[in-house]
């Protein structure tokens, strides 16, 4: 049961999350709540980067639809710089929630079942344990890759957890980077009543570089495939 509880607690916090709070972890309630979110950063300075990072932490750990949303607060409370700093922080704690969750009760069994296992399901395992960073980083890079999904498939195969860390924190720099820069230009936004581009990411002069770096991280894939020819 103590091995179960993690993800069971991780579970039951994003059925319960995703019913009775997606409608509060959305745009409009960043924009209809603005001037009382600057308020309490004023009045609080010191504290209100501890509120933001915690409530994004739970936000991952529990995989509840606003992390957008919370990256762009981070921007919009907080400037590009240190805001991104801290979504990447927090985006990075939150999955290792996640991942912990997950390896504890699922990780362990589940990767014994798939090494006995014969077929794709083996030789992609393996393919990707032999190169660990490279999948990892590319998992993050690429916007395509449903955030949960990056960490479940660490946990399930057995990654070490400081790797998987790093890595994280690390591949969302990017991507968290260009939310956490639109979110800086919320109030613009605000002002001409007008909702932002968050498809933005997708543009060819962001994905492009993207695309670039996760080229970078295939790299060492590549080069072991042309050894072993």
């Amino acid at each position: 049961m103590r091995r179960w509880l993690p993800l069971v607690v991780i579970l039951s916090g994003a059925v319960i999350g995703a019913v009775f709070l997606r409608d509060y972890l959305s745009f409009d309630t960043l924009r209809d709540n603005r001037e009382a979110l600057i308020a309490y950063r004023a009045a609080h300075p010191l504290l209100m980067p501890a509120v933001f990072i915690t409530a994004y932490v739970l936000i991952v750990a529990f995989s509840l639809p606003g992390a957008l949303v919370a990256s762009l607060t981070g921007g919009f409370l907080f400037g590009v710089f240190p805001g991104v700093a801290y979504n990447v922080v927090a985006a990075t704690l939150g999955s290792l929630a996640i991942f912990l969750a997950v390896r504890i009760g699922l990780g362990e069994g589940l990767k014994a079942r798939i090494d006995a296992s014969d077929g794709r399901v083996r030789q992609l395992s393996e393919g990707i344990r032999a190169n660990e960073i490279s999948v990892l980083l590319i998992m993050r890079l690429v916007p395509v890759v449903p955030f949960f999904i990056a960490n479940l498939i660490p946990a399930v195969l057995g990654v070490a957890t400081w790797r998987f860390v790093w890595t994280t924190g690390l591949g969302i720099i990017p991507a968290g980077l260009v939310y956490t820069w639109i979110g800086a230009g919320l109030g613009e936004v605000f002002a001409r009543g007008e909702a932002p581009d968050l498809g933005i990411i997708f543009e060819p002069y962001i994905l492009g570089p993207l695309l670039g770096l996760a080229a970078l991280a295939l790299l060492p894939v590549v080069i072991k495939r042309f050894q072993r020819a």
